[in-house]
């Protein structure tokens, strides 16, 4: 898979959920939006965890730990470039390193994961 593939395929939704990461509690619009997002993708659940794990937390969760870093929000153009950098290294050994650290990648975040899972649940009629 290429850069523009992974742009046209993934783009929109690693950008929806990026606020997950933010210093700020999502609001009700933006699980709302991220919601929106996952229906218009129709994966799984297992393959949005998986998702989430490997092709984001380990690119947020830097931006998390940085000093530097912007909190209130991303810029959408630099952060799609260091997803796409990571996604396209996502092979091999790096894919089993990233699903065995996922654990510390995901802690900051989880709680706000399990909130979205739900909604999605919700809206998928599974609850």
């Amino acid at each position: 898979m290429n850069a523009q593939q992974l742009v046209d395929e993934r783009g929109d939704l690693w950008l929806a959920l990026a606020p997950l990461w933010l210093d700020r509690e999502p609001s009700e619009q933006d699980y709302a939006r991220m919601v929106g997002v996952i229906e218009q993708h129709q994966m799984s659940l297992m393959d949005l965890e998986w998702m989430f794990r490997l092709e984001l937390a380990p690119v947020m969760s830097r931006h998390q730990l940085s000093i530097a870093s912007e909190w209130r929000k991303f810029d959408d153009y630099k952060l799609m470039q260091q997803l796409v950098r990571h996604n396209l290294r996502l092979k091999g050994w790096r894919r089993k390193s990233w699903a065995l650290f996922s654990g510390l990648t995901t802690m900051m975040v989880r709680h706000r994961w399990v909130e979205l899972m739900q909604r999605v649940k919700v809206a998928r009629g599974e609850v």
